[in-house]
């Protein structure tokens, strides 16, 4: 019987904990049934080492942006540079970009520019927007809203583990969640009930590999193949058996990230 097929929506595989062991992390992906992965750039200058990966293994796509951690670091990203890398036929999302005022609130004025200028990517190559948000939502929030009624663009919110707010404002601009390993803590009730509210044809999944392993692999390195427990957590939450979650949220990833479809 074959297994159900689901995709890691991020993960970060040029990251030297999956890198040099990276056929191995790809192989045992497949094996539990991960059959597809986008691999994010979090540094707009690395994106030729993702884009490599993606190129050399069938099913691995991949995503570039600065993070908004090394928006102060990092050359500000242009739209002209963002446009180029998403004519690649395996470029299916714009970032990971965003907001981070947790370690990194100095620098919030450049986060917000940065942020803006990969939205413009979105809107104008129609790919979708990938956010990382922390400590930040009032102005995450804020700018989605603004720069959504500016002119739509699609979007998922990362990892999400923000307030019920920012989650609601995501979701009536029709943008997506996503699940990580954080979903299938034994603490993260709140943030259960967030999800098990939100309509199940916006629930993505993802590892944010190499952090951030769910059960029972939790303070271990994570990797693609461990998608699967964050899926039985959230195949739970909704109360379906596995394979239809699974086949929930790879159509929804599918209407997403339409170019890995």
């Amino acid at each position: 019987m074959s297994l159900p097929q689901i995709v890691d929506s991020h993960c970060h595989l040029d990251f030297p904990q999956l890198s040099e062991e990276l056929d191995a992390v790809i192989a045992r992906a497949r094996g539990a049934g991960v059959t597809r992965m986008v691999t994010i750039c979090t540094k707009l200058r690395e994106a030729p080492r993702v884009q490599a990966i993606a190129e050399a293994h069938e099913g691995v796509f991949f995503a570039a942006g600065t993070h908004p951690m090394n928006a102060a670091a990092e050359p500000m990203a242009s739209v002209a540079e963002l446009l180029a890398l998403a004519a690649h036929p395996k470029m299916v999302g714009i970032g990971e970009t965003g907001l981070d005022y947790h370690y990194t609130a100095e620098s919030k004025a450049l986060q917000q520019e940065s942020l803006r200028l990969h939205i413009e990517a979105a809107r104008q190559s129609r790919l979708p927007l990938i956010i990382h948000a922390r400590d930040a939502d009032e102005d995450m929030a804020r700018i989605l809203t603004e720069e959504h009624r500016a002119g739509g663009y699609s979007c998922v919110m990362h990892c999400f583990s923000s307030s019920a707010e920012l989650g609601r404002t995501a979701l009536d601009l029709g943008f997506y969640l996503s699940m990580s390993g954080i979903a299938a803590f034994p603490k993260s009730d709140a943030l259960r009930e967030i999800f098990r509210a939100a309509p199940i044809e916006r629930i993505l999944l993802e590892t944010d590999a190499p952090y951030l392993a769910p059960p029972p692999y939790r303070g271990k390195r994570n990797e693609p193949a461990y998608t699967v427990h964050t899926a039985q957590v959230g195949a739970d939450m909704f109360g379906l058996d596995f394979a239809d979650f699974a086949a929930q949220t790879s159509a929804n990833f599918d209407r997403l990230f339409w170019k890995a479809a």
